[in-house]
C-alpha cells in the first residue's frame, strides 16, 4: 500500500464527534513517550502530521486522518503518563475506553510498545482487556534501531511468548521511525484486511 493523501479530519473526546464520513478505522495507541506520533508520521510520508513533543503525554485528544479517502488512521492518547495528575489520567482512560468500546468501525488496533523495555503492568492489563473484548490487534514495537541485532531477537522473542500467552498467533513486528523500518509491514496488515473486508461485502451481495 501506497499513502497517497493523509487529511486531517478532527479531534474528539467521545464517538458520537467522529467525523461524520463511516470508514474503516485503524488505531494507534501506547504509554506516552512511546514514539507513537513519529511513527505515524513516518508511516504518511509527513513530518509534522501527527503532532511530536519531547513531552509525553502531547496527545490528549482522539484524531482522525483520513487517509487516501478510504479508511483513517486514528491517533489516540498515550496512557500510563504518570506526571498528569489523577483527573487528567481518569479523563483519559475514560476517552481512550470509549473509542475501544464503541467505535463500530474500528477495525484493528496497533499497539505499541517500546522494544528497549519488557512488558509494563499497565501494557498488560490493556492488552488482556483488547484480547477479552474480541479487537483485533497488532503489537508494534517501536525504536528497534536502539538495539543491538541480539537484543532486539531477545526482545522480539519475549514480547512474542508474553504477549501469546494473552493472544495466540500475535503478530509483533519491530519497527524505527528514524530508520523507516517496519512501514511496509505495518501498512500491509491494513492492506490484507481492507481487502478480506471487500472480499467478504462481494461474497454477501452474492
Amino acid at each position: 500500500m501506497i499513502i497517497k493523501t493523509a487529511i486531517f479530519q478532527g479531534s474528539s473526546t467521545n464517538v458520537t464527534q467522529k467525523p461524520k464520513l463511516r470508514a474503516p478505522e485503524y488505531a494507534f495507541i501506547g504509554r506516552s513517550n512511546v514514539g507513537k506520533s513519529s511513527l505515524i508520521n513516518m508511516l504518511c510520508g509527513r513530518k509534522d502530521l501527527a503532532k511530536t513533543s519531547s513531552m509525553p503525554g502531547k496527545t490528549i485528544l482522539v484524531n482522525h486522518f483520513l487517509i487516501n479517502g478510504k479508511w483513517y488512521l486514528v491517533d489516540l492518547p498515550g496512557y500510563g503518563f504518570a506526571k498528569a495528575s489523577k483527573k487528567a489520567q481518569a479523563t483519559l482512560k475514560a476517552m481512550i475506553e470509549d473509542y475501544v468500546s464503541h467505535s463500530e468501525e474500528l477495525a484493528r488496533l496497533f499497539i505499541l510498545l517500546d522494544s528497549r523495555h519488557e512488558l509494563q503492568e499497565i501494557d498488560r492489563s490493556f492488552i488482556t482487556a483488547v484480547a477479552g473484548a474480541g479487537i483485533p490487534f497488532t503489537v508494534i514495537l517501536t525504536k528497534c534501531d536502539k538495539l543491538s541485532k541480539s537484543a532486539l531477537d531477545r526482545s522480539l522473542d519475549y514480547m512474542i511468548r508474553t504477549i501469546g500467552a494473552i493472544q495466540p498467533d500475535v503478530t509483533v513486528i519491530p519497527a524505527s521511525s528514524e530508520k523507516r523500518i517496519g512501514k511496509e509491514t505495518i501498512l500491509d496488515v491494513i492492506d490484507a484486511d481492507l481487502k478480506g473486508a471487500a472480499a467478504e461485502t462481494t461474497e454477501d451481495k452474492r
